[in-house]
């Protein structure tokens, strides 16, 4: 029986509900005000979206001309602090970029040195970064030192920032460099006038540094540091598209580079991370050096790609056991620093005050998916989009190996709409275009597949059934009828069909054996997840169920993990740019099987690369050709056929009517429709969708911003060795709020105690020691380290308080005790009388003394350690010169009282005792300083 299915459409939409706003640096209380949007209108706030290019340096004066309504490239330290004065910009700032270096681990020809192919200079350069004065100096306190894939605002900052502490990665360029100085006599170089030699020739290093931001100085900061090592450093300046050529599209043994300060940017936040350590450390997903690509030499290590692999398949019992495996990547990845990260950046994204509707990402900012489907700006039907390019050589549009970059990818997140996305506050995936619910048997149990599911077979070309005693961890069922109710953009039905063929298109590619062939790197590196999956059943013209061995504590990451399709391009432009790839054999869908087979890199928006889809989609329609086994699947009653090729023509004449109007093949179904693309010209044109079933209004998808995490008040007084001690703080946030710390011996870096803080109310918690662990406390300072967190917010709120070690003061026993023990004792004069009187004078005082400064000491604790603020580095300056006034005041505080103490001891104890514990404080105080600057 045949059977031919036409798309119906749904009435119901998806409403999101606004969440609670937040303090924005720079913004008016007018913007926080209640969103209103101009129309109720199916698709965005306004009619137009202008992308355009400009010059990082210039992008403040263009905004204050009104060039731009909005810029996407994090501005310029200083020009963003010079415009948090300006009345007419709201200012909006997120840590939406990160940056890291990328070293060469490749080994050298017979007869060279690859110094980074040594694992212990590798490790020296962690120590040889000084991350410190990148973010303080280099970035003036708007960014935070980054030590691994995760941010300290991430929440799985959580799960490893004791495995951070523990590395003992902070800046040590005497020891990083003796390090290396070991490790290069070891491998046979020897150090002639200061420049490592091998085999009578200088050890140079290629260095690619990007120029466009702060990598500039970062690199130039780097370099110094290579030099005074004793390395003999290359520099080569690149902006994104020859440095990307260079890096990303070499084989490393060829050595067109040793290291490149890398960038990246976040497009939402995530709350259990398993794709950005499996891409940043495990090779197995071709972002490490050599790049999965055939013939490049590769950096293998089998124990992070097992863990990779057994994490992204969720293969664990509970949420301790995915965290124990994400620690021990960390660990290694670490011990590898084949990736060394460096610093997150806190992005300063300016917004004309006149634009309302943004919403907060709290990874991404404005960029992310939500603000321009809602912002607008009254009186207008248009925004500008300013950027630092539209276009580079490296852009490439396509939706299978393409938008590798954030200029493309920040532009196409606006065209097509997600399946799936992260919340832009939880960092947990939820329902965007689709619904679906989850039946789970994990972690331990299984459910039966049924027998009459499907699954595509490469060998055959054809959907098989899976058959009998086939089982999965867990079913999702997913419902695309909010997709199915409205057509593409350039008319057609959106349909199983379209569900179905991108479903085969993942399969093919990887295990059709001269498919895999062609694009190797996209197909090696798909079958560990497209092995997970046990079968797909189609259960009506709206719904499919698909069956995977993957489970997740969180059940919404199950539905994210197992979606068949994110439907972002009709099947035709799919097919046709696979008959182009492996039919014809003229394109690639890949950048290094391009530059393998000497093929274009297809990009739909170039006009050389659409043509030649025009072409392969002209043959196919005067063919009247469509991939009939793709679209026939195999039924109880016998099989059911998605689509016909009268439709199939129809399709193929719309895809050509709209390369004739628009000139470019960029064709999906979110909000905006691309008009124009001028790569020259470093111009895009957005034009709104208002196809009249389309599921969302500009209210629909307005988030607002976020409610974060603040410390509001902090008890820590100084800890008295040998008593019981408590740290008391309030949190101020949305949700149930916890709090987790660790206590640092800042000499030796040691981990003292490490746990979840008392709850002694929602919002107040308590830290607490023994009087043992005390006990065991050397004099010294010791550095607390507070993580705060929320049930509602994928960041995190760290703080750092110093606190100091000392001696209990030992108080005077009361005076009846001296008159029992001296009751035979005749006589007792007036002087000592007074004498007495005026140390209890001197106690008290000398109390009260301690009390202010400890109160002080509180106060620039707090200081120190605020972050993500608009006076983040005034804050540090007054920080350091009240610590600078305290440490002087104290000083001289201490050379009093110890010219007190020996004229004139405390009254009941002998003068030797006196003596003896001063002389013991000051040498203990010696060691200690000995071991801080080891």
């Amino acid at each position: 029986m045949n059977t031919t299915w036409s798309t119906k459409t749904s009435a119901w939409l998806l409403k999101v509900v606004p969440i609670s706003l937040a303090i924005i640096i720079g913004l008016s209380s007018s913007a926080l005000a209640q969103y209103s949007p101009p129309h109720e209108e199916p698709g965005p706030a306004v009619e137009r979206l202008y992308f355009k290019a400009f010059n990082v340096d210039r992008a403040p004066l263009d905004l204050e001309a009104g060039e731009m309504d909005l810029y996407y490239f994090n501005l310029k330290i200083a020009a963003a602090r010079e415009l948090r004065d300006n009345e007419g910009i709201q200012l909006f700032e997120a840590p939406a970029s990160t940056i890291s270096l990328i070293l060469n681990p490749a080994p050298a020809p017979e007869g060279r040195l690859n110094p980074f192919s040594i694992k212990e200079v590798r490790q020296a350069m962690q120590r040889l970064i000084d991350r410190e004065f990148v973010t303080r100096e280099i970035y003036q306190g708007q960014a935070s030192p980054m030590y691994t894939n995760v941010a300290s605002t991430d929440y799985d900052y959580l799960t490893v920032f004791d495995v951070i502490q523990q590395a003992d990665l902070d800046y040590d360029p005497e020891y990083a460099r003796q390090l290396i100085a070991d490790a290069m006599i070891e491998a046979g170089a020897e150090l002639t006038d200061d420049v490592w030699h091998f085999n009578g020739q200088p050890v140079r290093l290629k260095f690619i540094m990007r120029v466009e931001d702060e990598r500039r100085d970062v690199g130039d900061l780097i370099r110094s540091a290579l030099q005074d090592a004793g390395f003999a450093v290359a520099s080569n300046r690149q902006t994104f598209a020859p440095a990307i050529q260079t890096v990303y599209a070499t084989d490393p043994a060829q050595f067109e580079w040793h290291l490149y300060t890398e960038g990246w940017g976040r497009g939402s936040p995530n709350r259990y991370d398993f794709g950005g350590i499996n891409s940043f450390y495990a090779p197995w997903l071709g972002n490490m050096p050599g790049w999965k690509e055939v013939g490049f030499w590769h950096y293998e290590n089998e124990e992070l790609d097992d863990l990779g692999e057994r994490l992204l398949k969720g293969e664990f019992a509970d949420q301790a056991e995915r965290d124990d495996m994400y620690r021990e990547m960390t660990r290694i990845g670490l011990d590898e620093s084949v990736r060394i990260w460096i610093a997150t950046v806190m992005n300063a994204f300016p917004v004309q005050a006149g634009v309302e509707g943004i919403t907060q990402d709290l990874a991404a900012g404005p960029r992310g998916l939500w603000s321009l489907r809602s912002a607008y700006k009254a009186g207008s039907d248009e925004l500008t989009v300013g950027h630092l390019w539209v276009w580079t050589e490296r852009t490439t549009w396509n939706p299978v190996g393409g938008f590798g970059d954030v200029y493309s990818s920040d532009i196409w997140r606006h065209l097509q709409d997600p399946a799936i996305w992260n919340d832009p506050f939880t960092g947990i995936p939820a329902p965007f275009r689709i619904d679906y619910e989850v039946e789970t048997a994990g972690p331990d149990g299984t459910l039966d597949v049924p027998a009459d599911a499907i699954m595509w077979n490469a060998q055959r070309g054809r959907w098989s059934n899976v058959g009998e005693e086939v089982t999965a961890t867990s079913k999702v069922v997913y419902d695309y009828s909010k997709f199915f109710q409205a057509p593409w953009h350039h008319g057609q039905p959106i349909s199983m069909a379209d569900v179905l063929y991108s479903i085969y298109q993942g399969f093919d590619l990887s295990y059709n054996p001269d498919k895999a062939k062609i694009e190797t790197v996209i197909a090696t590196t798909a079958r560990p997840f497209l092995e997970t999956i046990k079968g797909y059943r189609v259960l009506d013209e709206n719904r499919i169920e698909a069956y995977v061995d993957f489970w997740h504590f969180e059940q919404n990451y199950i539905a994210s993990y197992g979606i068949p399709s994110g439907l972002s391009t009709p099947w035709e432009m799919l097919y046709a740019m696979d008959e182009l790839v492996f039919g014809q054999r003229r394109a690639a869908f890949s950048d290094t099987a391009a530059a393998r087979y000497n093929v274009p890199w297809i990009s739909l928006v170039l006009d050389r690369d659409a043509r030649l889809v025009r072409k392969a989609m002209l043959d196919l329609r005067r063919a009247e050709t469509i991939p009939t086994d793709v679209f026939t699947l195999p039924t109880a009653d016998g099989e059911m056929v998605l689509t016909s090729s009268e439709e199939g023509v129809e399709r193929y004449t719309a895809v050509l009517d709209w390369f004739d109007e628009k000139g470019h093949m960029v064709i999906s179904n979110g909000p905006f429709t691309l008009e124009r693309y001028d790569p020259p010209a470093q111009f895009a044109e957005l034009a709104a969708f208002r196809d009249e079933n389309y599921p969302f209004t500009a209210s629909d998808l307005y988030r607002g911003l976020p409610d974060l995490i603040e410390y509001t008040e902090i008890e820590a007084p100084p800890i008295e060795l040998g008593a019981d001690y408590e740290v008391t703080l309030t949190l101020d946030g949305p949700g149930n709020l916890s709090l987790r710390y660790l206590l640092i011996d800042t000499a030796t870096g040691e981990i003292i105690q490490q746990g979840d803080a008392d709850t002694l109310d929602p919002n107040w918690f308590a830290i607490r020691m023994t009087a043992e662990t005390t006990d065991e406390l050397d004099l010294g300072i010791y550095e607390l380290v507070l993580v705060a967190y929320s049930d509602e917010l994928a960041r995190m709120a760290e703080r750092r308080i110093e606190l100091e070690a000392d001696i209990a003061i030992i108080e005077e026993e009361p005076a009846a005790e001296e008159s029992e023990s001296s009751e035979t004792e005749e006589a007792t004069s007036s002087d000592s009388d007074e004498e007495s009187s005026e140390a209890a004078a001197d106690e008290e005082e000398s109390e009260s003394e301690t009390a202010a400064e400890t109160e002080a000491n509180s106060d620039s604790a707090e200081a120190d350690t605020e972050s993500d603020t608009e006076t983040a580095s005034e804050s540090d300056t007054e920080a350091e010169s009240e610590s600078a006034a305290s440490e002087s005041e104290e000083a001289g505080s201490e050379e009093t009282e110890s010219a007190e103490a020996e004229s004139e001891p405390a009254a009941g104890l002998p003068v030797n005792v006196v003596v003896g514990a001063v002389v013991a404080i000051i040498i203990f105080g010696g060691i200690l300083l000995v071991r801080r600057r080891r």
